[in-house]
């Protein structure tokens, strides 16, 4: 296995660098460069080669002859970030949100062989779904490689660059739309007169066994509803209300409207 360097170090690249680990990469064979010595603390302590200098570590890579660049930083910081850099000939894997192939290729040299790729948070327990696409001058080994380092995080979908954005209004942004409607479902059950503890562990499960069975039984979401709406019972009365204030359209305007944040963040 060759060496992959890291620019930026933060939450989504320490999931990829320890799924990684966990999948038996070597973690002397991981280099990771970031300004914050407190983030370079925490990542050798994995074992792997920390760098506060850009530069300093894709010189280390190229003299490693390594698999690839993972650009891993805060779309507010990666014109500062990529400034005058020297890159290895290796493919560079950007799993910075809103940032096109074409924006990349602006601030990288002509020559490089760039992947996109838009993961969400549940990757940070190694449940995620990762989105890739890749430019033109990419080859298969390329898009191999950056499935597997992406792999570390969960599922890995191929998508045309034209849907990017979608999928970052859809399954980048969606755990925090999940996270929001499983607070309401907590606050409901405590409204009802459940301890608060009792209403989280009740709506948690019930989340998680509801999305196993969308996962296993393969059925559209709208028959399994069907399955526990009786006429005239709890669950019909509940989703009255439900489409009384309209929730399902402003779920889809919530995905619609993260999504046109993503194409106003790359331009």
């Amino acid at each position: 296995m060759g060496s992959i360097g890291f620019i930026g170090g933060g939450l989504m690249a320490t999931a990829m660098i320890k799924g990684l680990l966990q999948q038996g990469y070597p973690a002397q064979e991981i280099l990771v460069s970031d300004p914050d010595p407190e983030r370079r603390e925490s990542l050798a302590e994995f074992g792997v080669l920390t760098f506060t200098d850009n530069q300093e570590m894709l010189w280390e890579l190229r003299r490693r002859e390594g698999e690839g660049v993972v650009l891993a930083v805060k779309p507010q910081v990666i014109k500062e970030a990529l400034a005058g850099l020297t890159f290895p000939l290796l493919p560079v894997l950007s799993i910075v949100a809103g940032y096109s192939l074409a924006a990349l290729a602006r601030l990288l040299p002509a020559e490089m062989r760039i992947l996109r790729a838009m993961p969400n948070t549940p990757a940070l327990v190694g449940a995620g779904i990762t989105a890739l696409t890749a430019s033109v001058k990419c080859g298969v080994e390329d898009q191999k490689w950056a499935e597997k380092v992406l792999g570390s995080l969960g599922k890995v979908v191929i998508v045309p660059e034209s849907l990017m954005n979608a999928v970052t209004g859809l399954s980048g942004s969606g755990p925090g739309f999940v996270y929001f409607m499983l607070e309401a479902l907590i606050d409901g059950g405590v409204l009802a007169g459940l301890p608060r503890p009792l209403a989280r562990e009740l709506a948690v499960q019930t989340a998680a066994g509801s999305i196993k069975m969308l996962q296993e039984l393969k059925e559209h979401p709208a028959e399994l509803r069907d399955m526990v709406t009786s006429p005239g019972g709890t669950t019909i009365a509940g989703l009255v209300q439900l489409e009384a204030a309209g929730v399902s359209g402003q779920v889809m305007k919530a995905v619609l409207a993260a999504a046109e944040k993503a194409a106003e963040i790359g331009e």
